[in-house]
């Protein structure tokens, strides 16, 4: 069975692993250029930062190549080609928000997936004394907060605090490693494809449209999986003339900063403890594009500037577009959540002498997914009723809720578990 796989990230990888690991021929289409870290030669722009000359959230891809950006309202889409694990922190949470009300149970590939990661925690020891303490005031108001399982090689790790700029030193996991094992299977990766729409011949998809740098291409194939991400999938399905929902979630996150004489964020891994909230979690974290960026952030120097990530739940309310703009609000039970995490945050930081004005960051769409919503009569055959057969959605898409934790295991565990169904759907024909 020839099978094609749009996109790379924790969701494609995993996909391509599993079907080539079956013995197909999988072909994996990404529409960016192989990931490249960068490094903290980034930080150079400092005196450009402070001048304001960067400009606002649409330059940021000049100063991080591996970022497209998107605005709608008060909300960055933030994207990074090849999938977002390379520009993650590398935590490891399984979340299943919105799940369980449909019967969709994925425990035991959370269990594989989380096994093969080999997690590790970051010891207080390499923590710097602002976060330490920050955890510790988060612990006397009962926040129960806990240390974050990463996907992390400690003894490479340098505590450069540059993680989403992606990681230089190799120290932290990311999907391309699943897409080695791929290659290593069979599979073939072609770069520089952006898949455009789904060919559908007879109701069942026999292929797609690339862009590539010769122009469009067509690329046959028995089986379409795409997990090209919350914006992408939905574009590529608009595009194909299938019916999406506007139920897009983001997972917003976004990050308060405040201010302490040598904090040094930067030399610690970030996001080394969270705390759990029922809509929300708060975790340490210096926002390097509110940093560079955001106005308010631009006087204080980077050493002394503390910040507190939250990552939200929000309302499933979004519309994607076939040119993939967003259009996305946050409601008014979002806005509460913030204004709630919010004050949480400031009694943290000023707990363990974090001084104000305590000031929000971008707001930053970093998930994305909810634009073709599994249903409870779906879940066995992981084949929503809206899609053109063997045509297969392998991503957040599916999952109807937003979660406000990490979602690469999520991401990973949804499409191993379309694959299982993609392998039965084989054997029936």
């Amino acid at each position: 069975m020839r099978v094609l796989v749009v996109g790379t990230g924790a969701a494609g990888a995993m996909a391509a692993k599993k079907l080539s690991a079956a013995g197909h021929e999988v072909h994996v289409l990404e529409a960016g250029d192989p990931f490249k870290a960068l490094t903290r030669k980034v930080m150079h722009a400092g005196a450009l930062r402070r001048t304001g000359l960067l400009g606002s959230e649409r330059t940021i891809s000049r100063l991080f190549p591996h970022m497209r950006t998107a605005r709608s309202g008060d909300l960055v889409m933030v994207r990074g080609a090849g999938g977002c694990t390379t520009i993650s922190c590398g935590n490891i949470l399984p979340a299943d928000k919105g799940l369980k009300e449909i019967g969709l149970d994925l425990s035991t590939e959370f269990a594989e997936i989380i096994e093969s990661l080999h997690l590790c925690i970051v010891p207080r020891e390499r923590w710097r004394p602002t976060t330490s303490q920050m955890f510790d005031v988060a612990q006397e108001m009962g926040l129960n907060p806990a240390l974050t399982p990463k996907a992390l090689s400690q003894d490479r790790c340098i505590c450069c605090g540059m993680c989403e700029l992606g990681c230089a030193m190799g120290a932290r996991w990311d999907s391309r490693a699943w897409v080695e094992e791929a290659m290593a299977s069979g599979a073939q990766v072609h770069y520089g494809h952006e898949v455009r729409d789904v060919m559908i011949e007879d109701g069942h998809a026999v292929g797609v449209h690339a862009v590539t740098s010769s122009g469009v291409t067509t690329i046959k194939a028995d089986r379409v999986v795409l997990a090209a991400g919350g914006i992408g999938t939905a574009q590529i399905l608009r595009r194909t003339g299938t019916s999406i929902s506007d139920t897009l979630w983001i997972d917003p996150v976004f990050t308060f900063g405040g201010m302490k004489k040598e904090s040094e964020q930067l030399d610690e891994m970030p996001m080394v403890w969270y705390a759990k909230k029922d809509d929300y979690i708060i975790s340490p974290y210096l926002d390097l594009l509110s940093h560079f960026f955001q106005p308010a952030w631009r006087k204080v120097g980077i050493d002394d500037r503390v910040g507190v990530m939250v990552k939200l739940a929000d309302e499933a309310n979004g519309h994607v577009d076939a040119d993939g703009n967003v259009e996305k609000a946050l409601s008014g039970k979002d806005e509460a959540s913030i204004k709630e995490a919010g004050e949480l945050v400031e009694d943290i930081m000023s707990g363990a002498g974090v001084k104000g004005p305590i000031t929000l960051g971008m707001i930053n769409g970093g998930h994305l997914g909810g634009t073709v919503p599994l249903h409870r009569e779906e879940v066995v055959t992981m084949h929503p009723a809206v899609l053109p057969e063997n045509l297969w959605v392998a991503d957040l898409s599916l999952v109807p809720r937003s979660q406000g934790m990490p979602t690469m295991v999520l991401a990973a565990a949804i499409a191993s578990r379309v694959c299982s169904a993609v392998e039965k759907s084989d054997q029936s024909d």
